[in-house]
């Protein structure tokens, strides 16, 4: 289940990032939150984190997820295309 998928682009800036978070149970009972980011295009790094519960998991990727648009990034699907971007 991929959480969410969020881009931060700013040609001004030469900024073009990507970063997914995905919550997903292990083979062992635990849960994971699987980060990954990087610039767009390329496959960029990933960290993994193992969380106890499922609550505690996403409470995890949630809060990832608010530093992240308090930095700019936007869900992927609002961004705009750059040539229609104002």
């Amino acid at each position: 289940m991929a959480l969410s998928h969020l881009h931060r682009i700013d040609p001004e800036a030469n900024l073009a990032r990507f970063y997914c978070i995905d919550v997903a149970a292990t083979r062992f009972g635990d849960v994971s939150v699987l980060r990954t980011w990087g610039r767009i295009g390329t496959h960029g790094r990933t960290r993994l984190e193992t969380c106890a519960t499922m609550e505690e998991a996403e409470r995890a990727a949630f809060q990832t997820l608010q530093q992240k648009m308090m930095r700019g990034y936007l869900n992927a699907g609002q961004m705009l295309p750059p040539d229609l971007a104002v």
